[in-house]
């Protein structure tokens, strides 16, 4: 289905309110600017997003790699979370990149009877970004919709932007995400068969097959949070390539604290809520067995400091 059939499918039963953009993360800002959209669509419209499974620049500049901080199944639940109520994924192509503004408008309002356009700030739509507040309040004279923006959250003085988060991620710093993202930040995959060394030493360890287009956080070793069928369990999370025993595959590999089942083909999702340390080589395995047994101790207190401040919320599950 290309992008006109998709837009056609949606047949909103009434007038909407519409905003566009990747909402990657749904953090923050986002949901400082789908607020807008929702209050503004009041009882009279139907507050509409159209989002894009894949960020733009990875066909606008062939050979980038993708780098996302959610799916884009939990992007849409937690777009839905904010009160959006029709919610319209485009897959963001070569062609849907020479649409000009005005015929991007054209079909907004031919396809969900767009009557308000929310623009994020800095947001421009159309080819060469051609489609500014100032030229979709032109079109908007011309077709019958109202456009607005939004001015950018900032958090510390800064916008919060999802670049921002994931170079936060990327280097493993944790304790930026509940203020930026709203949430801890949380990754999901799927439990393989490893090489089962983590049992040997007394740690089993799940090992998590994630999307490769799913931003890990920088190596090392976590403070995080298990989530297996809905319920929450402490766990230490490492990622990297294990050095101590000369791999070169990166890794994701999940201790849960004080839990025995089969978790071999389960969907976990893990919470990360510090970082504990980065990975080391050790010269020995009694030397990394007594590290371990350190680092769980040293988690179960960081979890238990996270458990007094922040009650999971709904949309970390």
């Amino acid at each position: 289905m290309n992008f006109r059939q998709r837009l056609a499918s949606a047949a909103p039963s009434r007038e909407t309110v519409v905003t566009v953009g990747v909402f990657d993360g749904v953090h923050q800002g986002h949901r400082h600017l789908l607020r807008q959209v929702v209050e503004l669509a009041g009882d009279q419209y139907i507050p509409t997003v159209v989002t894009f499974s894949n960020r733009p620049i990875t066909v606008l500049r062939p050979g980038t790699e993708p780098s996302y901080l959610t799916s884009l199944d939990q992007r849409v639940d937690l777009i839905k979370q904010q009160g959006i109520e029709v919610v319209v994924c485009l897959d963001f192509t070569l062609k849907l990149s020479k649409v000009i503004a005005a015929d991007f408008a054209k079909l907004l309002t031919d396809s969900l009877k767009m009557k308000g356009l929310v623009l994020g700030p800095d947001s421009a739509l159309g080819k060469d970004r051609q489609g500014d507040l100032a030229f979709m309040k032109q079109q908007g004279e011309q077709s019958g919709f109202w456009a607005t923006s939004v001015e950018p959250l900032e958090i510390e003085g800064k916008p919060v932007k999802s670049r921002r988060i994931r170079e936060a991620v990327a280097s493993g710093n944790m304790a930026v995400c509940p203020e930026l993202l709203g949430r801890n930040h949380h990754l999901d995959g799927v439990v393989v068969l490893g090489d089962q060394r983590g049992r040997t030493l007394g740690f089993p360890t799940a090992n998590l097959e994630v999307d490769p287009q799913i931003l890990l956080p920088g190596d090392g070793i976590y403070a995080t949070w298990a989530i297996i069928d809905g319920k929450r369990h402490q766990a230490a999370t490492s990622i990297g390539i294990r050095p101590t025993f000369e791999l070169s595959e990166r890794l994701v590999e999940v201790y849960v604290m004080d839990f025995s089942g089969d978790l071999y083909g389960k969907t976990v999702g893990v919470e990360f809520i510090k970082k504990v340390r980065d990975q080391e080589k050790f010269d020995g395995l009694d030397a990394l067995i007594k590290q371990i047994n350190q680092d769980v101790d040293d988690r179960r207190q960081a979890l238990a400091e996270s458990a007094e401040h922040d009650q999971p919320r709904q949309d970390q599950l």
